[in-house]
């Protein structure tokens, strides 16, 4: 069971002493959770696998969530859905570390909370669009042209190719 103000350490003391080849999953559901200080997340829920290997211990997550998100075109919030997944190796030894540099902790407590949130934070688009059809907002008055249109156009280009855009 999980600690309120660490709900996601979990033991895997347990499956050091397994042999190679086991594994036990590690399942989390939240209404609504908070990863670090900027990302809130509705509708949590996700799996973590953890199984033993010669070199260490496999965790491979897989998560879905909500964020809300601001539209790049229209300045409106939306709910933006998530799934992201993840496969570290937490090394037994300094010899077995991977890339990532992961370690097994000494009391055998792995916290994946810093690894959902910058693996979550990597699936909210740079630029979120609320809709594939977002009109945006108007250059002019600032009205949002998915509500109405404001009547303004935009002004004709003053260059000399201009015209050739009639020919297409």
């Amino acid at each position: 069971m999980p600690s309120p103000r660490k709900p996601f350490r979990f033991n895997v003391g347990f499956i050091i002493h397994e042999e190679v080849g086991y594994s036990h999953d590690f399942s989390f559901e939240f209404e609504k959770i908070k990863l670090g200080d900027d990302l809130e997340l509705r509708n949590f829920e996700g799996n973590v696998n953890v199984g033993k290997t010669p070199q260490g211990l496999l965790a491979q997550g897989k998560f879905t969530a909500e964020t809300t998100v601001t539209c790049a075109r229209c300045l409106t919030d939306f709910v933006q859905k998530l799934d992201w997944e993840f496969t570290e190796l937490y090394a037994f030894d300094e010899r077995s570390i991977s890339e990532s540099g992961l370690l097994l902790p000494e009391d055998a407590q792995l916290e994946v909370e810093d690894l959902l949130r910058e693996y979550a934070l990597l699936e909210i688009p740079i630029n979120p669009v609320c809709k594939a059809d977002c009109q945006g907002l108007c250059a002019e008055c600032g009205q949002n042209l998915n509500e109405k249109d404001c009547g303004h156009r935009p002004e004709e280009p003053d260059s000399p190719f201009a015209k050739l855009k009639d020919l297409l």
